[in-house]
């Protein structure tokens, strides 16, 4: 053979005597190959296991008791996926699959996740859900009698606040507001004689309210939070004044059934009126007292 590098095919071989050897362009072979397995590629592997473990670490995702196993298989999956997608072989769609796979995984997970935390929260605080009693001398559905109903826009609002004496309540708490003493200024003063005049332009008003407690381990009373909302809408505290009177509230622990009567001064602007905004626990729905 004049060319040494001829194009595949039978030739005279000359390592054989001349007899008929089939050149695969590389090497002398007594038969030629297979059409078949020349066009053949090799299965990639790797990225068939990304796209299981994806699948895999996708479903625990989704499942709130099973989370730890899907946040440790879909990370696997996301680095098998890129390693496959440079290396060799046929079927590469199966590292692209496992990739999105791993990152909408962790994207559910996370939700998930936020669901049971948001979950877990609700149940350890008693819930946020807030249902109010009128009282049986105020008109509600029947008149004379008393009805339990969930605030809404209309009722409880600052718009259109609950009467004193209404019982609202959470599954860990119930708040009354008793009474309001406008004469506040006479009050604070004969409490403590370090008490503070209220400053120009305001005046004591004295909100005297029982907090209950009905939850399965213990609270405290502080976890009920009062403040007046005047009609200019600025809120005031409480402890906006530094005022001690012969009953606050205090910060005292309760357990079931414990109850605890106080009472808390505001300093609100003369000339101004205002409603009370009554939040019977940390993340309980807040509803508003008329004074």
């Amino acid at each position: 053979m004049t060319d040494p590098t001829p194009a595949p095919g039978w030739y005279p071989a000359p390592h054989a005597n001349n007899e008929q050897r089939y050149w695969d362009g590389a090497q002398w072979l007594e038969s030629a190959p297979q059409a078949t397995a020349l066009g053949e590629k090799k299965l990639n592997i790797l990225a068939l296991v990304s796209m299981i473990v994806a699948v895999v670490g996708f479903i625990f995702a989704c499942i709130p008791g099973a989370l730890i196993v899907g946040w440790i298989l879909l990370p696997i999956a996301f680095v098998l996926s890129i390693v496959s997608l440079f290396l060799k072989g046929d079927k590469k769609w199966f590292g692209i699959v496992g990739l999105i796979l791993s990152i909408v995984g962790t994207i559910v997970g996370v939700m998930v996740f936020i669901g049971v935390i948001a979950t877990a929260a609700d149940e350890a605080f008693g819930g946020s859900d807030t249902t109010v009693t009128a009282p049986s001398d105020q008109p509600s559905g029947d008149e004379g009698e008393q009805s339990s109903v969930a605030p809404t826009a209309e009722q409880g609002t600052r718009e259109s606040p609950y009467p004193v004496g209404s019982e609202i309540s959470t599954n860990d708490w119930t708040v009354v507001i008793n009474s309001v003493n406008r004469d506040g200024n006479a009050v604070v003063s004969e409490a403590n004689q370090f008490n503070s005049p209220a400053a120009a332009g305001t005046h004591y008003e004295i909100v005297n309210y029982t907090v209950t407690y009905k939850g399965a381990e213990s609270g405290y009373s502080a976890e009920v939070a009062l403040a007046a909302v005047t009609s200019s809408g600025n809120v005031v505290n409480s402890y906006d004044s530094l005022v001690s009177l012969t009953d606050d509230m205090g910060l005292d622990e309760l357990y079931a059934g414990g109850t605890l009567t106080g009472s808390a001064a505001f300093a609100i602007p003369d000339g101004e009126t205002y409603t009370l905004r009554v939040r019977p626990g940390i993340i309980a729905d807040e509803v508003f007292v008329q004074p």
